[in-house]
């Protein structure tokens, strides 16, 4: 049998580590919950670059690597790339389709924190939707904005900043309360695609409110890449049978 190593991240890596077996191991960051109902092994913590990785690779005899990090998780795909060519082993990646504008949007595209920043200046009530990023930035809050984050991560936040430590999927009846109860005008977003976290975007269209979306960064091309989960699955179970 081809031993998977699955490289987590989204919950998309999730669906595909519950059809996983004992032979196969599901390996996080240990960021937020660790799944505890798998019966695949579950491996926690980082390999140290790519070099570790191969190593690892090696070692528990792996057949085939599956990406299934986060669409901004930019070093580790590298590493992933990196790791399973110099142990000669495929590397398979699911490369979720991010979220397109649709009419009604107002999306304003910026790469990195600095440009973020200065768009950010004309508003008050962000809603912050990038992760822990902001975490790192709030003692540099303006006097006149107030913002909220939504990451996994607990924090206690200040006098200027609400933090809120919540994992999706959230859902349309959710989101139009939370917007309506905290009166955001703006939305500061990722394009991560897929649809546990995309009822904001149209809560934010409903709203008429502008989102600022971070671009996603370029990844490397994988041996093979898929779409979705259900089309990755079918490639597996074709070879393996």
């Amino acid at each position: 049998m081809m031993r998977i190593l699955l490289l987590g991240g989204t919950g998309d890596a999730l669906k595909i580590a519950r059809q996983l077996g004992p032979d196969h191991v599901y390996s996080l960051a240990g960021l937020g919950k660790v799944p505890d109902d798998l019966a695949c092994a579950v491996r926690v913590g980082g390999f140290g670059g790519s070099a570790g990785m191969a190593r690892y690779i090696e070692h528990e005899r792996i057949g085939l690597v599956i990406d299934a990090t986060h669409p901004y998780a930019a070093q580790i795909s590298a590493n992933a790339m990196q790791a399973s060519r110099a142990a000669r082993v495929p590397c398979w990646a699911l490369r979720r389709p991010g979220w397109q504008p649709q009419d009604g949007d107002a999306w304003r595209m910026v790469d990195d924190w600095r440009e973020l920043s200065v768009l950010l200046a004309a508003f008050k009530r962000p809603l912050f939707t990038l992760g822990r990023e902001p975490l790192a930035h709030l003692d540099d809050i303006p006097p006149h904005q107030f913002w909220t984050v939504r990451c996994l991560d607990p924090h206690e936040g200040n006098a200027r900043a609400r933090i809120l430590a919540t994992r999706g999927p959230f859902t349309l009846e959710g989101e139009r309360a939370l917007f309506s109860a905290e009166a955001f005008d703006v939305v500061v977003s990722k394009n991560s695609g897929g649809s546990a976290t995309e009822a904001k975007l149209e809560v934010a269209r409903e709203r008429g409110l502008p989102v600022v979306m971070l671009r996603r960064p370029e990844l490397p091309a994988a041996d093979r890449e898929f779409g979705d989960v259900a089309e990755l699955l079918g490639a597996w179970r074709r070879i393996s049978s």
